[in-house]
């Protein structure tokens, strides 16, 4: 995805952060070294966070923030435990960086309980002002902005593609960290449900033997389907739903896009790797003086629908060509 299927609530903003590129090699004169924090809900073992957090760092040293030159990173990452979610931000707080960079709207939500004045920079929220992290997206007024690629009402978006692919589907497993969950999700899914006439069943799970025993319970009864809620399963896990989607033949629908590839029937959302060299841009400016509230909060306007056909064979479903055709990616 290019930057330019970003927008924002302010015209032309997107594009701002483009014009610091001829200064990022004029790094700080002062001397100083900048502290800049990192939360984030998911595992850091995940090689998808680690990717993630990579693109965050590669960016920043193209801004010419350079970790262990001019840059510290304070990294903290919750692995779904919402014990650990509260200590980290307590300690990360304490530390008083320049910046907070966020992933998850439980995290970004912990760090504002604790602070009104370190800037904080966040992605993945999910809808921003719904959950309570700011008011106005257009101009911030308190201390957090950031880009985020799960809006609201991507959670229909993902049950109405499930459906389309396997229309005989007629209950449809709601799975999430139950410590570690965007809840936003759920009434938007509810009403989806009544309209495609699907049950919804909310499926909570705390560790992957009690994700395990979910699955296992659920698909003792035909025509069900898989939805994993945002943040997305940890590595360990996804590779657990995976395996068992395949045992008991059950249709998948990831909230990202990146997961087919890893044997996930189906996934549909943005770029997540731009929306964090986006970020980087944010911390960029903000290291260099700008306020939050000239930082409007970025959306993106280009959603990526991948199908790994393999996954479909394997669980003996004939995806409809209608579907495919409309489809960025097909895995064969």
């Amino acid at each position: 995805m290019r930057r330019r299927e970003f927008i924002t609530g302010v015209c032309g903003a997107a594009a701002a952060p483009a014009v610091l590129w001829p200064f990022a090699a004029h790094s700080q004169q002062d001397g100083r070294v900048r502290r800049i924090a990192i939360l984030d809900v998911s595992d850091e073992a995940d090689r998808f966070i680690q990717a993630r957090w990579d693109v965050t760092r590669e960016a920043l040293a193209k801004l010419g923030w350079v970790e262990g030159r001019n840059v510290h990173f304070d990294l903290r990452f919750s692995a779904g435990d919402p014990d650990r979610r509260q200590r980290d931000a307590d300690e990360l707080v304490r530390l008083a960086p320049d910046v907070i960079r966020v992933a998850g709207g439980p995290a970004a939500q912990a760090l504002l309980q604790r602070t009104q004045t370190i800037p904080i920079v966040f992605t993945s929220v999910g809808d921003p002002v719904a959950i309570g992290l700011l008011k106005n997206i257009a101009r911030p007024e308190g201390n957090a902005t950031g880009t985020t690629g799960q809006y609201q009402s991507l959670g229909g978006k993902w049950l109405q593609l499930l459906k389309e692919a396997a229309p005989r589907t007629t209950r449809v497993a709601l799975v999430f960290n139950a410590g570690n969950v965007n809840d936003q999700y759920f009434g938007v899914i509810g009403a989806a449900a009544d309209a495609l006439d699907v049950k919804a069943i909310r499926t909570p799970y705390r560790n992957a033997a009690e994700l395990e025993h979910a699955i296992d319970a659920f698909a003792a009864e035909p025509n069900g389907g898989l939805l994993m809620l945002a943040p997305p399963p940890s590595q360990g896990n996804r590779e657990l739903i995976n395996r068992l989607a395949l045992k008991h033949r059950l249709p998948t629908m990831y909230q990202s896009k990146y997961f087919p590839a890893e044997g996930g029937m189906m996934g549909y959302g943005a770029d997540a790797y731009e929306a964090h060299r986006i970020a980087a841009t944010y911390v960029d400016r903000i290291l260099r003086g700008a306020k939050i509230s000239e930082l409007p909060v970025q959306f993106p306007t280009k959603f990526d629908l991948v199908i790994n056909l393999k996954t479909v064979a394997a669980i003996g479903l004939t995806i409809p060509e209608s579907l495919l055709f409309r489809a960025d990616e097909v895995i064969k």
